[in-house]
């Protein structure tokens, strides 16, 4: 049987890391090179004092999507914004995907990362009186906290402590 070779001439979708601040200026090469592309913005209101300012901002901040030959990658490359680009493997959920953001983006509703959290999350508290204490998440449907081990009484500390107090660990 011979082996499957990927076909360098289809386009295909990949995640682009780019450098820090630079989403905007890989997709503007983007644009230069005609890649299909999206880079995923959102407006954002920062107050200074009295005033308000409103700007556009990355939803994912340093990545923007491209499809492209992979015969071709090397274009994306040309100007040392990229850090990596990562090959999309399921390109039927990332296009329903894509199409989910692309909606909300549109919508006009505040929008904010929230990272996935599944039960039985490793995570450390980030700041206030338990900082660099780490458990595991509980409830992923409503992650209110996390258990903390005490392994010798097979008994769990439920510690009620906000999301984003919470750093994801490998």
């Amino acid at each position: 049987m011979g082996q499957h070779l990927p076909d360098f001439a289809s386009p295909r979708w990949f995640a682009c890391h780019t450098r820090p601040r630079c989403e905007k200026k890989f997709a503007d090469l983007m644009a230069r090179e005609q890649f299909a592309h999206y880079l995923a913005l959102i407006q954002s209101v920062r107050r200074y004092g009295t005033q308000k300012k409103t700007f556009t901002k990355p939803l994912f901040a340093g990545y923007v999507f491209a499809r492209l030959e992979p015969a071709r990658k090397d274009r994306i490359y040309q100007q040392d914004l990229l850090v990596r680009a990562m090959l999309v493997e399921n390109e039927e959920v990332f296009l329903r995907q894509l199409e989910a953001v692309k909606l909300i983006c549109a919508s006009g509703f505040e929008a904010a990362i929230h990272p996935l959290v599944r039960k039985g999350t490793h995570v450390r508290v980030q700041g206030g009186p338990l900082h660099g204490l780490e458990g595991y998440v509980d409830n992923p449907a409503n992650p209110q906290g996390i258990v903390v081990s005490v392994d010798v009484l097979q008994q769990g500390l439920l510690v009620r402590l906000p999301l984003e107090n919470l750093q994801l660990l490998p």
